[in-house]
C-alpha cells in the first residue's frame, strides 16, 4: 500500500540523508523523495511517497522517525484528506513543423506548456496528478522522448490547519 509522509525538520545538512537511511533500514520501498523550504527558512518539509506491506511497519518507522533529533513533526498524510501534484519536463524530437504542431495541440489538451522550442525538439511541462501525467506519456509515445524530469508528488493537507500544527 502506498502512503504519504510529510516530514518537518531542522534545515541542517544530513538529515534527508538520516531520515532516507531510517526509511529504508526498515525495509519500507521509498518511490519519491523530495525536500524544499517552508513558510520558516529554518525548516525543511520532506515529502516521501512509501510502499509498506501492512501499516504496522509503517507506524513504528514513523515513530523512529519522530525521536530523531532534527525531526519536527512526522504525519502521515493519507489518514486526512490531501491534494498532491507533481511537475514533469518532457523533451521530445519531432521531425516536421506539423508535428510540432501536433505536440502542441496534444500539450494544450493535458494543460501542459511548451516551455522550449529548438530547431527539432520542444520541451513540454506539465504540473498535475500522476495518472494524468503517464496519460500524456502514453499519447507521446508515438513520437521520440529524448529526456524526462520527474518531481515526485509533492502534497499538502487539506483545510486551515497546517501540518505543524496537527
Amino acid at each position: 500500500m502506498r502512503q504519504h509522509l510529510a516530514i518537518l525538520t531542522d534545515n541542517k545538512p544530513g538529515v534527508l540523508t538520516h531520515v532516507a537511511g531510517l526509511i529504508s533500514r526498515r525495509a519500507i520501498n521509498i518511490e519519491c523523495i523530495n525536500a524544499g523550504y517552508t513558510e520558516e527558512p529554518d525548516v525543511t518539509r520532506i515529502n516521501i511517497i512509501v510502499t509498506v506491506e501492512n501499516r504496522e511497519a509503517l507506524d513504528q518507522a514513523v515513530n523512529q522517525l519522530a525521536r530523531l533529533i532534527d525531526v519536527i513533526k512526522v504525519i502521515n498524510l493519507d489518514d486526512r484528506p490531501f491534494i498532491g501534484c507533481e511537475l514533469a519536463m518532457i523533451k521530445v524530437k519531432y521531425t516536421h513543423t506539423s508535428q510540432r504542431e501536433e505536440l502542441a495541440n496534444m500539450a494544450a489538451l493535458f494543460h501542459a506548456k511548451v516551455v522550449d522550442v529548438q530547431l527539432n525538439s520542444l520541451i513540454l511541462q506539465v504540473a498535475g496528478k500522476e495518472d494524468r501525467i503517464e496519460a500524456l506519456l502514453r499519447m507521446l509515445n508515438e513520437y521520440e522522448i529524448l529526456e524526462i524530469a520527474r518531481t515526485g508528488q509533492i502534497s499538502l493537507s487539506r483545510g486551515d490547519v497546517p501540518v505543524k500544527n496537527m
